[in-house]
């Protein structure tokens, strides 16, 4: 049809250009443009010939493109309810917020992948055909999410194993990562610093490094140094120290309260303390006690010195 077209558009330009020719020219003209004319009528009816032959096709389609998308719809709606379901039932189980999340994720994967599979068939697609598929793409695949395999066996191991959970405050010692679990996901574990950022960190990353959980227990030990003058009274120094720790809110009195001489530096005695806090208010804990024993010695006349170089010069 769109040769036929071109045909036309070629014979009415030399039309226009033969304005001075013969009589005889001008009319092979007119008969050479009424045969495209007619040829062009001719393409156009064979188009319309065959979209009425596959109309039946056509409509047949689009009818399953239209199912195929109310499929989905409402599969999306039902997997929406089965996870909350699902969290409903864990959380009447009182799981831990990391099983709860990490099922959660999984579940909307895989009811997904199972939907979409369902869509598939529908349009025609052997389930055969489907499953040979799968099996061809899986080794590459399985090459190319090489680390997010690695990654979703993490996640397990995690919750397998429990090194932390939801709300814990974590140091991930290789990465020079820390902070507060947020989420434990399939591939990822979110984490929120003391700044408020957020850190997506890959679970095979956490288990392949050392951690140190620091909320893991209720108390912790709080481990203090502080040095004073050689100069100065230790005895007295010690006795202060004692009283602030006997003295604060915050100290459990239950547990060891320790103050001793930790080292006999080059320019000071160390003084150090031990005692225990609730782990929640332990960073609180100690830099207010810091403060205080600064405004406490300064007021007592307990030099807290700084490094320095005395320096004597030999007169001849």
């Amino acid at each position: 049809m769109f040769g036929a077209a071109g045909k036309l558009t070629a014979y009415l330009t030399v039309l226009t250009s033969a304005s001075g020719t013969s009589e005889q020219t001008m009319d092979d003209v007119i008969d050479s443009a009424t045969e495209v004319t007619a040829e062009a009528g001719q393409e156009v009816n064979q188009f319309f010939q065959m979209f009425q032959d596959n109309l039946p096709d056509i409509i047949a389609f689009g009818l399953r493109v239209v199912f195929a998308i109310i499929f989905f719809v409402i599969g999306s709606k039902v997997i929406t309810w089965i996870r909350k379901l699902v969290r409903r039932s864990m959380e009447r189980a009182d799981a831990d917020m990391g099983v709860r999340q990490f099922v959660d994720s999984l579940l909307k994967f895989g009811l997904y992948a199972i939907l979409l599979f369902s869509i598939a068939t529908r349009f025609g697609v052997e389930p055969s055909s489907v499953a040979a598929l799968i099996a061809s793409a899986g080794v590459a695949v399985g090459l190319a999410l090489k680390g997010s395999l690695s990654n979703l066996a993490g996640g397990i191991l995690i919750l397998l194993l429990k090194p932390f959970a939801v709300g814990d405050y974590i140091i991930v010692t290789g990465e020079g990562i820390e902070g507060t679990v947020k989420e434990i996901q399939i591939f990822y574990t979110k984490m929120t610093t003391v700044d408020n950022q957020t850190v997506v960190v890959p679970n095979g990353i956490l288990t392949d490094n050392s951690l140190t959980n620091v909320t893991a227990r209720p108390e912790r030990q709080l481990d203090l140094k502080v040095g004073i003058s050689y100069d100065s009274d230790l005895k007295k120094a010690k006795s202060l120290i004692e009283n602030m720790l006997l003295s604060h809110e915050d100290i459990i009195q239950d547990e060891d309260i320790k103050v001793f001489v930790d080292d006999l530096a080059d320019s000071a005695v160390v003084i150090g303390l031990r005692a225990w806090v609730p782990t929640e208010k332990y960073w609180a804990t100690r830099w207010q006690l810091l403060e205080n024993i600064k405004l406490t010695f300064d007021k007592e006349g307990i030099e807290i010195p700084y490094d320095q170089l005395t320096v004597h010069v030999k007169q001849q």
